[in-house]
C-alpha cells in the first residue's frame, strides 16, 4: 500500500498526479513527493520496525512506491560508527560517522537514491534507464541497472576519474562522455527525456530518486536510540541530500517518533565548486553558478538544482555552510584514515575538513553531539591521494636491514 499522495512544485505549490515529471509546467520549480501523514499516523508505529530486515526498506511507508522494490533490496542501514579518535583530533567529544561508503552495492549513498528510482521505473514502464552523473551516481544506475533488467545509457564529463569510469562500464551500461562539466551534460539529459521514453533518474524519475535519501536520516535517528543529533555535516553537490535528511528528521516528528527539535545543519562543500556554501555565507538563497575546479568531482554541480533549498535547510535551522582547498580535502581524507580507518573519497575529506574549519571557527559546539555524513568510498578516488603518501621503504629480506632501515625510521618518525 501506498501512502504518496500527489507531487507538489515546491515553488507555486501546484499539485500534479504521481508521474514521471521533470519539474513544475508553470515555474520549473522541482517536484516535491507529499504522503498521507495521518494515515501514517493512525498504520505505522515505531516498534514495528524492529522486526524488519535491516535495510533502507525497513522505512518503505515513508517511500514513494506502490509495491516492492524491483531492485536493491539488501540497500540502506549502513554503520552509524562511534569516532573517538576523529572526534579528539577535532577537538570534540562526541563524533558518529554515518558511513555509506560501504553501502550496498556500489559503495556510496547514490545506492539510495537508485533503488527508489528504478523501483519507480519498473512501475512506470519504462525499460530503458539513465542518468547524468559526477561518478557515483553513474556506478549505481549501471550496477542496479544491470540486476534490475533495464538498459542503461550514462552521461559524465569527460574528465571523470577512471575509477569510476570502470567501475561503471563494468555492469555493461552504455557509457557516454560529454566534452563539458556536469551542467552541460545534465541540460544534454533533459532534453533525452523530453524526446525519448526513458526513466533518467535524475530528471523525469528526480521527484522520486531523491527520496531514497530520507533514508540517511530515518537510519541515523534509529541508530542514535530515536534521537536526533544536535549537528549534522552533510556534503553538498546539487543540494538534495541535506534537504532530505532534514525532512526525513521532520517526518519522524511528525510521527512522533523523535523530538521536534531538530539539529543544525552544516553545508560541506569545496571551494572550487563552492555556490551553495558562498550563498549562505551570504544570508542569500539566490545561487550564483560557477564553473568546478576542484579535485572533489563528485560535489562539482556549479548550477546545483536544489541549492536554494539547501540554503534554506542550513540557515533555519541555525547552521552554516563552508567550503574548503584541495590541499585541505586530501588533508580531511587522510585524517579519517588515520584515525578511525576509513577510508573515504574526495566528497568525505570536504566533509571532515570543513567540520575541522567550523569547529576551530566556533560554529559547530564542540560538547554537543555531532554526526559527519560520509557519502563514499576512497577507492573511487585513489588518485587524489597520489603523491601525499610518501614513499614505501624496500629492503633485503634480511633481519638485519629490517631492524637497521624499518626500527630507524620508525623510531625517528616517534
Amino acid at each position: 500500500m501506498s501512502y504518496l499522495l500527489h507531487l507538489k512544485c515546491r515553488e507555486c505549490g501546484r499539485t500534479y498526479a504521481a508521474e514521471p515529471l521533470a519539474a513544475c509546467d508553470e515555474c520549473w520549480a522541482p517536484l516535491e513527493a507529499v504522503y498521507d501523514y495521518a494515515r501514517l499516523w493512525a498504520d505505522l508505529r515505531r516498534d514495528d520496525l524492529a522486526a524488519r530486515p535491516a535495510n533502507m526498506w525497513r522505512y518503505r511507508e515513508l517511500l514513494p512506491l506502490d509495491g516492492e522494490p524491483a531492485v536493491g533490496r539488501e540497500t540502506g542501514f549502513t554503520p552509524l560508527v562511534a569516532a573517538p579518535h576523529l572526534a579528539r583530533a577535532l577537538g570534540a567529544r562526541e563524533v558518529y560517522l554515518k558511513n555509506d561508503a560501504v553501502n550496498y552495492p556500489t559503495l556510496s549513498f547514490k545506492d539510495r537514491v537508485v533503488a527508489v528510482a528504478l523501483s519507480k521505473a519498473r512501475e512506470f514502464g519504462f525499460d530503458t534507464v539513465g542518468c547524468s552523473s559526477t561518478g557515483n551516481l553513474a556506478n549505481a544506475v549501471a550496477a542496479q541497472a544491470a540486476a534490475g533488467g533495464f538498459k542503461a545509457f550514462i552521461f559524465v564529463p569527460a574528465d571523470l576519474e577512471n575509477e569510476k569510469i570502470v567501475a561503471t562500464q563494468v555492469y555493461g551500461a552504455t557509457l557516454v562522455k560529454i566534452d563539458g562539466n556536469y551542467d552541460q551534460v545534465n541540460r544534454l539529459c533533459a532534453e533525452i527525456a523530453q524526446r525519448h521514453a526513458w526513466g533518467l533518474v535524475n530528471v523525469n524519475l528526480r521527484s522520486y530518486y531523491a527520496e531514497g535519501s530520507k533514508t540517511v536520516g530515518y537510519e541515523i535517528a534509529e541508530q542514535l536510540g530515536w534521537r536526533l543529533p544536535q549537528n549534522v555535516v552533510v556534503p553538498m553537490a546539487g543540494g538534495s541530500l541535506i534537504t532530505k535528511i532534514s525532512k526525513a528528521f521532520g517526518e519522524l516528528a511528525q510521527l512522533g517518533w523523535v523530538p521536534a527539535a531538530g539539529p543544525r545543519f552544516f553545508g560541506a562543500q569545496a571551494t572550487g565548486c563552492s555556490p551553495i556554501s558562498t550563498a549562505a555565507k551570504q544570508g542569500s538563497t539566490e545561487i550564483q553558478p560557477q564553473k568546478p575546479r576542484t579535485i572533489a568531482k563528485s560535489l562539482a554541480i556549479g548550477n546545483p538544482a536544489d541549492g536554494p533549498y539547501a540554503v534554506k535547510t542550513i540557515l533555519n535551522s541555525g547552521g552554516a555552510a563552508e567550503d574548503v582547498s584541495d590541499d585541505e580535502i586530501v588533508n580531511g581524507i587522510r585524517l579519517l584514515a588515520e584515525t578511525e580507518g576509513l577510508f573515504t573519497e574526495t566528497a568525505g575529506g570536504v566533509t571532515v575538513a570543513v567540520t575541522q574549519k567550523l569547529l576551530r571557527a566556533g560554529r559547530i559546539n564542540p560538547d554537543e553531539s555531532l554526526v559527519l555524513v560520509i557519502t563514499g568510498n576512497g577507492l573511487k578516488t585513489i588518485g587524489a591521494v597520489n603523491g601525499s603518501l610518501g614513499e614505501c621503504v624496500t629492503i633485503r629480506p634480511k633481519i638485519e636491514a629490517f631492524e637497521e632501515q624499518c626500527l630507524t625510521l620508525a623510531a625517528a618518525e616517534a
